[in-house]
């Protein structure tokens, strides 16, 4: 009881109504698309077309392994200004015949002679956003020979076909993407390889407008025949060290070499009966999971969906994490993180004491247990496959920043990613800058499950990730929201690690919002469909054996399904 009379309490606030009065029933969001349900496999990512590969794969025989490295193969060339080969992966994998989550992380190391003494002798004292020195070995085509070899069906020239297709013959820009493009012009006209990859008479492609890739078409080939050896070794792994090296970068043939994507036990926890998990660090998908612990000592179902006491709740809950999350997490090859006190759910409850149900917290502390800047990153993207046997592939890609580095290696199609961006170079914290060492990492996949119901989830959007997931939860166990109706439901956004400041979309009732600013939130009211906000995708698996696909309207994507074998072949 004692929980429940300090949230009536939050009532007191002078400047607004009493918020549960104020917030009054709650009612399901309206979608503006509906579930795609099908008992085969549904494949959903941000660009159609990808999704459309994907479900090709699926209809050749292939898992949703092979259906996940083709989509993802085929958005890299649709929508390079967020992911490609030059980029990280990580992929959560559900194997439907042993019952197993498996967790993959693809992302690269910084070059063994990029270390902080390195930077500091060329006058460094913060790591620079973009160019040579933010580029990390990318972990994309050692991801994909780590998911083909262990559970795919279909050999990786059939997975990359598609991709291969469209970058030769060409394909519609599609709109979200042509608008983001535009932004980057500056940038890649700066450098002539990438003016060269991206730009048609210097200008981005128009929404629609045709636009083909034949350098990237050969590199994939390069890919499909040879494999993971085609992409870190021999002429695509020479483009990269030549343009890197002529820049000013230390990186060396066996930083490419002897780069391998590594399988992880994935991290979780509990909420309502539900089991969440997402990668372990290097990753912030901890802090979901620490929200989600917080939030749990809440009784949020009574709050209502989209209440003043629920979104106060989500809101501190990402403070609290997040100050964990910046304070505890780095690498874990090259240091100890603290995941299993961090997850504790005894500690959650005598940290969620913290939140003060009246009034907003501009300033938390971490947990103590025996700097990252505010730097955004929203250009990336999430997919999610789901196969007629339930195997289900929950995957996200990203280059960081928009086109990530300016680099693009000459000849290959392909721009490099800035992820060393997010080290720093202050000594002794868990993300400093060293060889062989990874990046902090915002992007994210997660999965969820509960009574055989299972779903294979995420939301890009750099810093925005974790506190995203925790909605998005929230949203399915709190308030019984279908994957649709919680991919399209209002969302706030904090990208910054301290202040009062919060973004918040406006399908977050009006009431709701004049009273969080009374507690001293200081609410910035975005549009619909910005990118803040990120982009989400997401497969549900049944035990009745239906498949769901849901796909986020902020974005051009789609949810499409396999088709099943209904004709004779001639």
């Amino acid at each position: 009881m004692r929980r429940r009379v300090a949230w009536v309490g939050a009532a007191m606030v002078a400047a607004a109504a009493a918020s549960i009065a104020a917030d009054g029933p709650w009612r399901r969001p309206v979608t503006g698309r509906s579930q795609v349900a099908t008992t085969l496999g549904v494949v959903a990512t941000s660009q159609p077309l990808a999704s459309a590969a994907g479900a090709q794969v699926l209809e050749r025989g292939g898992n949703a392994v092979d259906a996940a490295i083709a989509a993802n193969a085929a958005i890299g060339l649709m929508e390079p200004t967020s992911n490609g080969i030059g980029g990280d992966l990580f992929a959560l994998v559900y194997d439907a015949k042993t019952g197993t989550l498996h967790g993959l992380n693809a992302s690269g190391w910084a070059p063994r002679a990029l270390t902080r003494e390195f930077l500091a002798g060329r006058g460094f004292t913060e790591m620079p956003s973009r160019g040579p020195f933010t580029v990390t070995v990318p972990g994309v085509v050692a991801g994909w020979h780590a998911l083909r070899e262990k559970f795919g069906r279909l050999p990786l020239s059939e997975s990359l076909a598609p991709a291969i297709h469209y970058a030769r013959e060409g394909f519609p820009v599609s709109e979200i993407t042509a608008g983001h493009w535009s932004s980057s012009v500056g940038m890649l006209s700066a450098e002539p390889n990438a003016a060269k990859t991206f730009l048609i008479d210097g200008r981005a492609p128009k929404p629609t407008e045709r636009f083909r890739n034949p350098d990237l078409a050969q590199t994939l080939s390069r890919i499909a025949d040879v494999g993971k050896d085609g992409y870190y070794r021999g002429p695509v792994a020479d483009a990269i060290l030549a343009i890197l090296k002529e820049k000013g970068s230390p990186i060396a043939a066996d930083d490419l070499a002897e780069f391998e994507a590594e399988w992880v036990q994935p991290i979780s926890t509990t909420y309502r009966g539900w089991t969440v998990s997402e990668i372990p660090p290097n990753g912030q998908g901890i802090a979901a999971l620490i929200m989600l612990n917080l939030m749990e000592t809440f009784p949020m179902r009574e709050f209502g969906f989209h209440s003043t006491n629920a979104m106060h709740v989500m809101i501190e809950a990402k403070k609290l994490a997040y100050a964990d999350l910046i304070r505890y997490v780095g690498d874990p090859r090259t240091g100890p993180v603290p995941v299993r006190e961090m997850l504790d759910k005894t500690r959650a409850v005598e940290r969620a004491k913290l939140i003060d149900p009246r009034w907003a917290q501009c300033q938390v502390q971490p947990s103590k247990l025996e700097r990252v800047t505010d730097m955004q990153g929203h250009d990336t993207i999430y997919m999610s496959v789901v196969d007629r046997e339930g195997n289900m592939v929950s995957l996200i890609q990203s280059n960081y920043q928009g086109f990530g580095s300016g680099l693009v290696p000459a000849g290959t199609g392909f721009m490099l990613h800035n992820r060393g961006a997010l080290f720093t170079l202050a000594p002794g914290r868990p993300n400093t800058l060293a060889g062989r060492k990874r990046p902090l990492h915002t992007i994210i996949p997660a999965f969820m499950e509960k009574d055989g119901t299972r779903i294979a989830f995420g939301i890009m959007g750099g810093w925005n990730q974790a506190q995203a997931h925790a909605q998005f939860v929230a949203d399915v166990a709190d308030f019984d929201l279908t994957a649709q109706e919680a991919l399209e439901a209002g969302r706030f956004t904090k990208a910054t690690f301290g202040g009062c400041d919060v973004e918040i979309e406006p399908t977050v009732p009006e009431a709701v919002r004049d009273t969080l600013l009374a507690m001293g939130h200081k609410l910035y009211v975005t549009p619909p469909r910005s990118y803040e906000f990120g982009y989400g995708q997401a497969t549900v698996s049944r035990p009745d054996g239906v498949h769901l696909g849901a796909s986020d309207p902020r974005h051009d994507g789609a949810a499409v399904p396999e088709a099943p074998v209904v004709f004779k072949s001639r």
